[in-house]
């Protein structure tokens, strides 16, 4: 099976996952009830994983072969340590945990870490939603919404019922489309979050270039000094509009980058 290879320059991954319940015996149900890890009889696994590369615009998909996800995560982890980040909602207490579970369950190799970006993790603290779930801040924000599902297709699924196949194939459908609102939601809330990798040292540029994008093109905004001295300066990315701060010893680097492309522009001019 191939996929999209990931586009040149920082390579940024979104990913969602949909899962299985655990299935069990039980006698009778209810808030208070205990139900112990010996009543399990089948343990929950992932049924579908769907990602989308930014700059591309084809969601891929994998699915579970009968309760069997060992393969579809080899593939996905192949497809995974290629990205720069991964980004989630809840990705790095749900999605994330749950992979390396399984994982760890086949015996596939996956580092104790992945570079991520939890979207929720950003909504938490850097906002005051009234609710931090990824469909009310996409409607929130006018970027999407989820597709409305039921518990009958985690049923189907599951029970392998003759609508098994049907209920799959709406199922990715509707991993896919978290896949595209997450997309639109972090664009929302990177403009105004800390991002966790810095996209510009990483493409090679200076420290004082864009975290977010990237871009060298960029320009200082104001200064302020800590309590302990220490000059901060803020500066703004032309590109991407964000706002983000450097080191004074960064921004004595930025200064002497400019002095050399005026110079250079001077002579050439």
């Amino acid at each position: 099976m191939k996929f999209l290879t990931p586009p040149s320059g920082f390579k940024r991954l979104f990913y969602d996952i949909e899962v299985s319940p655990d299935i069990g015996f039980f006698w009778g149900s209810g808030s208070k009830v205990f139900i112990s890890p010996d009543n399990i009889i089948k343990e929950r696994a992932v049924i579908c994983i769907c990602w989308k590369w930014e700059g591309l615009d084809e969601v891929n998909s994998l699915e579970w072969s009968d309760w069997d996800d060992s393969n579809m995560l080899e593939m996905f982890m192949d497809i995974a340590l290629q990205a720069d980040e991964l980004v989630a909602h809840n990705g790095d207490n749900f999605d994330e945990k749950w992979i390396r579970t399984r994982c760890l369950l086949h015996g596939i190799e996956m580092p104790p870490k992945l570079v991520s970006f939890d979207t929720l993790k950003a909504a938490r603290k850097h906002f005051r939603f009234n609710s931090n779930k990824l469909d009310y801040i996409a409607k929130l924000l006018g970027v999407g919404q989820k597709i409305s599902t039921s518990f009958d297709m985690w049923k189907d699924i599951c029970l392998g019922t003759e609508s098994a196949s049907d209920a799959m194939d709406a199922m990715v459908e509707y991993c896919k489309m978290d896949v595209l609102v997450l997309e639109q939601v972090y664009k929302k809330l990177i403009q105004y979050s800390e991002p966790n990798t810095n996209v510009g040292a990483h493409e090679g540029f200076g420290r004082y270039s864009c975290p977010r994008c990237g871009s060298d093109d960029v320009g200082h905004w104001q200064v302020r000094s800590t309590k302990s001295g220490m000059k901060k300066h803020s500066m703004k990315c032309r590109s991407c509009k964000s706002f983000y701060q450097i080191s004074n010893r960064v921004y004595l680097d930025f200064l002497e980058n400019k002095q050399k492309e005026d110079h250079y522009r001077a002579q050439n001019s």
